[in-house]
């Protein structure tokens, strides 16, 4: 799991990999080994704060994308936390980003799969995002509450809104 954390996110919006396995223990995150016929072929690590879900970060395997994997992962994790807010950052489609093609195509991804706007900007770790739900609303002060209730004050101050 940790190979292809490393592998699938920037060193810019990674998280210290022993500050989550704390906080996994801590029972405010969790990581989630996505399966396709017993094979591990993604991950998914979330933050639990109140009746909010921070799908903090989500990766399938290059070698199994296209093949409708994410969409049912996606699918199982609003299973998994039905009654509760599911949210999730992604990269704005800066004009300058090198990647623009990439982040334009990850944001058709979660609206095609149900995730909608929120209209609010924030700027995580330097990186400008924008957050999608599933639908239910969320306020820029719990967005920011699941930082600093669960990451820590440290964290929070490094999230703000754009």
């Amino acid at each position: 799991m940790k190979k292809t954390y490393l592998d699938s996110f920037p060193k810019s919006e990674r998280k210290p990999f022993g500050l989550m396995k704390l906080k996994v223990r801590q029972g405010v995150m969790e990581f989630l080994v996505i399966l396709e016929k017993g094979r591990p072929v993604g991950l998914a690590i979330t933050v639990l704060y109140r009746d909010l879900v921070l799908l903090d970060y989500f990766a399938i395997h290059r070698a199994y994308r296209g093949q409708r994997c994410g969409s049912a992962a996606l699918s199982l994790l609003k299973e998994r936390y039905q009654g509760k807010r599911l949210i999730l950052e992604i990269e704005l489609p800066d004009e300058e980003a090198p990647n623009r093609e990439e982040r334009i195509r990850r944001k058709q991804f979660y609206l095609k799969n149900g995730m909608v706007e929120t209209g609010l900007k924030v700027c995580v770790f330097q990186v400008p995002m924008e957050v999608l739900t599933d639908g239910e609303t969320v306020t820029y002060e719990e967005y920011h509450g699941i930082y600093r209730e669960t990451i820590g004050t440290i964290f929070a101050r490094r999230v703000t809104s754009l």
